[in-house]
């Protein structure tokens, strides 16, 4: 069974590397005043380790916003055997 609302978990990361803008607050605008404005506050939110998710400031937000933030698992690399068949 799927979603019952389009919105209710987002998958998110960020893009590195863009030119920075003077204040570097802008993502948080395009949150609140792009995709929160039209879409509404997701129910969830499943995001990587990065700080960036995994702060103070952005675990206080949505907990205010009554978002659950889960985060995915570290990328664990399978060890190859350097014996060849």
């Amino acid at each position: 069974m799927g979603s019952e609302w389009k919105w209710d978990c987002v998958t998110m990361d960020f893009v590195t590397g863009l030119p920075l803008t003077p204040s570097k607050k802008d993502v948080v605008w395009v949150y609140v005043s792009k995709i929160v404005r039209l879409h509404g506050v997701p129910l969830s939110i499943i995001s990587d380790r990065d700080p960036r998710f995994t702060s103070r400031f952005l675990k206080k937000l949505q907990d205010a916003l009554g978002t659950k933030l889960s985060f995915s698992t570290a990328f664990h690399p399978k060890l190859t055997d350097s014996r060849r068949d």
